[in-house]
């Protein structure tokens, strides 16, 4: 390797490393705003999830709803400067691409965060609240439901998250078909296929119940279908 492409290399990984302490500065900076306002958050996640049923949740252990605090403040913080981050990342690989590569990049990029919002609205005002009236629904004169703070913040932001992963199936299915790794007849023939992993990843990124995988796997798989009829030439 010669004198002139290490000095690329790091030139690149110094170049890397400011724009990685800027998007975590950023962070920071953001954080106390966010920890502020996490109770609020925190008070409206918990109402928009419980909606109108009759229930309490309990914490077990002082410093459980200041910590449930500062994981909020922190996933605040980073959706708060996600643009500033995003921005950052993309100055960074920006001079390493081709016009035509841009302009790709870029709507993918946007058209993945959109379909990430998607699944975690999705996930939060529709899902969660039928898990928990499922749950509920269990309750009688001698069982009363006791749920804990963190288990239904930490349940809500892991399912949230995965519905947001999972919304990108279409994406995927879309990306894999234009840039010709697949075929569509291919992808349109192996639907036994494509139904029993998203059953078993269903399974994997879920709740070990029936009703949270269900949940999770109709959705992914029409929108898999929805990406493929895009996909059509």
């Amino acid at each position: 390797m010669s004198e002139e492409q290490n000095d690329s290399i790091i030139f690149h990984i110094e170049a890397l490393r400011n724009t990685l302490i800027k998007c975590f500065v950023a962070i920071v900076i953001i954080f106390p705003f966010s920890f502020w306002i996490s109770p609020k958050v925190l008070n409206f996640l918990i109402k928009t999830l419980i909606n109108n049923n009759k229930i309490s949740l309990n914490y077990f252990a002082p410093m459980e709803v200041f910590i449930l605090q500062i994981k909020l403040a922190l996933l605040l913080s980073v959706i708060v400067a996600f643009p500033y981050i995003a921005k950052k990342l993309w100055d960074f690989v920006l001079p390493a691409l081709y016009e035509h590569e841009r302009k790709f990049v870029g709507t993918m990029v946007l058209t993945s965060s959109i379909l990430f919002i998607c699944g975690v609205i999705f996930c939060i005002f529709l899902i969660l609240p039928l898990i928990i009236n499922f749950g509920i629904s269990f309750g009688n004169e001698l069982i009363s439901p006791m749920w804990g703070v963190s288990n239904l913040i930490n349940l809500a932001l892991r399912l949230a998250f995965t519905f947001g992963l999972m919304f990108q199936v279409p994406l995927v299915t879309n990306m894999l078909i234009k840039w010709k790794i697949l075929s569509y007849e291919t992808v349109s023939s192996k639907r036994p296929y494509v139904v029993v992993t998203l059953l078993l990843t269903a399974a994997l990124l879920t709740p070990p119940d029936i009703i949270s995988q269900i949940l999770l796997f109709t959705p992914t798989y029409l929108l898999f279908e929805l990406g493929l009829l895009f996909s059509r030439k």
